[in-house]
C-alpha cells in the first residue's frame, strides 16, 4: 500500500476512535448510551441513519452484484432504501410515541413478557450475524488494498469497532457515522463512480462492450428481485438496528423527513454501486471471487492518495453498520433476554451494556473470521429476521386480534422452519424465506383465532407513560 494511502486510512482510525473518546463523556446515563438521549436533531439523525443502512454488504455488495449483473445489481441496495421510505411515512409517529429501546419490548407491551423474550433471542441473533456480515467486508477490502491477510485486517478493525461502541455507545455511534457518511458519499460517489466509468471508457464504451443483458433492470431475476424485497425491504423496516436510530430523534418530523431523504439517497446509492460494478466488469480479468470486485477496482482506477480517501470510505460504510448492528444485538441481549430471565425490575447500567457489547464484539470478529461471503451471510440474518419476526411485530402495529399464543407460536415456527430449510437447502435458497414467513403467517392468525373466544382481547398499545 502506498504510503498517502496508509496516512489517509490512519487519520480516519486515530478521527474515529477520538469520536469514540467524546461519546464516553455524553453517554453518562443508560438513556444517553442505549438512544442518545432521544435528542438527535435533523442532520445528526439523517447521516447516522444514512450510515446505518448502507454498511459493508450494500457497498462491497452492491459492487460485486453489479459486477455479476449489472445494473440490476442495484435491487439490493433499492430495497433498503425503499424500505427506510415507507418506516418513515407509515410508522416512525407510533414508534416514537411508545418511548421502546428495542423491537421486542413492543411485543411485551402488546402480548407478554415472554414474547419479548422470544422475540429477543432472534433480533439478537440477526443483529449479530449482521455485524458479521460488515466485518467480513472489512476483510475483504483490505485484504487486497491493504495488502495483508484477511484474519489480521479483520481483528484490526474489529478493535477499532468494538473500542468506539463500548466507549460511548449511541453517542460514539451518531459522531462517527456523520463522519463516515461524509466520507462515504465523497469517496464513493464523487471518486470512486466517476473514475470507474472513465476507466472502462465511459457509459458509451460499457454498452458497446458488455452484453445487453448488463443494462437491463431484470438480468439478475424477477425471483432474486422479489426475494430481495421479501428480505431486504421488510427487514428494514422492523431491524432494531434501525428502529435504535429512530428512537435518537428528537421529534417525529425529524425522525420522518430524515427518513424520507436517507431512502432516496440509498436509491442513489444503489445505482451508484451497481454502476462501479459494471464498469469493473470492462477492465477487470474473470475474478474467482467476486466479493474482491471492490476493491480490485479501486487498485484499478485509483492513484496513491485517492486509493486511500476510498479505502477510508469503504471502511466507512462497513464500520458504522458493524458498529451500529454490535450495539443494536448487545442492547437487545440485556434489555430483553437477561434483564427479563432474571426477573429484573431495572433498566440495565452502563457497566452492563458495555461489558456485554464488549462480549458480542469478541464473538463477532471470531465468527467474521471464519466466514467469507457478505450476501450469503446477510442473507441468512434477513432470513431470520423476516421469518421469525415480521409477522409478530406489524401485527403488534396493525392487527387487534393477536394474541400471545399467536405472537409466540409465529416466532417459534417462523424462526425453526427457516433454520431447518438454510441447513437443508443451503444459504443461496429462496425456499427459506418464502416458507418461514408463510408459515408463520397462518400460525399467528390460526392461534390468535382459535385462542380469542375464552380470553378477553389483548390491550392496545400504549406509551410507556400510560401502560
Amino acid at each position: 500500500m502506498a504510503k498517502p494511502d496508509l496516512i489517509v486510512v490512519i487519520a480516519y482510525m486515530v478521527g474515529i476512535l477520538a469520536a469514540g473518546f467524546w461519546g464516553r463523556r455524553k453517554a453518562t446515563t443508560q438513556e444517553q448510551f442505549l438512544v442518545a438521549g432521544r435528542s438527535v436533531g435533523p442532520w445528526l439523525y439523517s447521516g447516522t441513519l444514512a450510515a446505518i443502512v448502507l454498511g459493508g454488504a450494500s457497498t462491497v455488495g452492491g459492487v460485486k452484484l453489479g459486477y455479476q449483473y449489472g445494473i440490476s445489481g442495484m435491487w439490493f441496495v433499492f430495497m433498503l432504501g425503499l424500505g427506510i421510505i415507507v418506516l418513515s411515512v407509515v410508522f416512525v409517529d407510533r414508534i416514537l410515541g411508545l418511548k421502546l429501546y428495542t423491537v421486542p419490548e413492543l411485543l411485551e407491551r402488546r402480548y407478554s413478557p415472554a414474547a419479548r423474550i422470544a422475540g429477543g433471542v432472534v433480533m439478537a441473533a440477526y443483529d449479530l450475524m449482521v455485524s458479521v456480515t460488515a466485518t467480513i467486508a472489512v476483510g475483504s477490502v483490505m485484504e487486497v488494498i491493504v495488502g495483508i491477510p484477511r484474519t489480521p485486517a479483520i481483528l484490526m478493525s474489529s478493535a477499532v469497532m468494538v473500542a468506539y461502541s463500548v466507549l460511548g455507545g449511541m453517542w460514539s455511534l451518531t459522531l462517527t457515522d456523520i463522519i463516515q457518511f461524509i466520507i462515504k458519499t465523497v469517496g464513493i460517489l464523487f471518486v470512486l463512480l466517476p473514475a470507474a466509468i472513465l476507466h472502462a471508457g465511459g457509459l458509451a464504451a460499457m454498452h458497446a462492450r458488455l452484453p445487453g443483458e448488463f443494462f437491463s433492470l431484470t438480468h439478475i431475476g424477477t425471483g432474486k428481485i422479489v426475494s430481495f424485497f421479501v428480505l431486504y425491504f421488510f427487514g428494514i423496516i422492523i431491524g432494531q438496528d434501525v428502529w435504535q436510530r429512530v428512537f435518537t430523534a428528537r421529534s417525529v418530523k425529524v425522525a420522518r423527513n430524515g427518513g424520507i431523504g436517507v431512502g432516496f439517497y440509498c436509491l442513489c446509492y444503489a445505482l451508484a454501486g451497481a454502476l462501479i460494478g459494471t464498469a469493473g466488469r470492462v477492465f477487470l480479468p474473470p475474478l474467482a471471487h467476486s466479493d474482491a470486485a471492490f476493491a480490485q477496482i479501486v487498485n484499478a482506477v485509483l492513484p496513491a492518495g485517492l486509493r486511500g480517501l476510498v479505502l477510508a470510505a469503504a471502511l466507512a460504510a462497513i464500520m458504522s453498520t458493524a458498529s451500529a448492528c454490535l450495539l443494536a444485538a448487545s442492547t437487545v441481549l440485556l434489555q430483553d433476554v437477561y434483564l427479563p430471565l432474571r426477573a429484573s425490575a431495572n433498566a440495565g447500567s452502563i457497566a452492563q451494556s458495555r461489558a456485554v457489547t464488549l462480549t458480542l464484539g469478541v464473538i463477532m470478529t471470531v465468527v467474521a473470521c471464519v466466514m467469507h461471503d457478505v450476501i450469503a451471510a446477510l442473507t441468512v440474518a434477513y432470513d431470520l429476521l423476516v421469518g421469525g419476526l415480521l409477522v409478530a411485530v406489524v401485527g403488534a402495529m396493525l392487527w387487534r386480534h393477536g394474541t400471545t399464543a399467536g405472537a409466540l407460536a409465529s416466532i417459534a415456527i417462523g424462526s425453526a422452519l427457516v433454520i431447518v430449510l438454510l441447513a437443508v437447502n443451503g444459504l443461496d435458497s429462496d425456499l427459506p424465506i418464502y416458507a418461514g414467513l408463510g408459515a408463520s403467517l397462518v400460525v399467528y392468525v390460526a392461534v390468535s383465532l382459535s385462542g380469542r373466544s375464552p380470553k378477553p382481547e389483548p390491550a392496545p398499545l400504549r406509551p410507556a407513560g400510560n401502560a
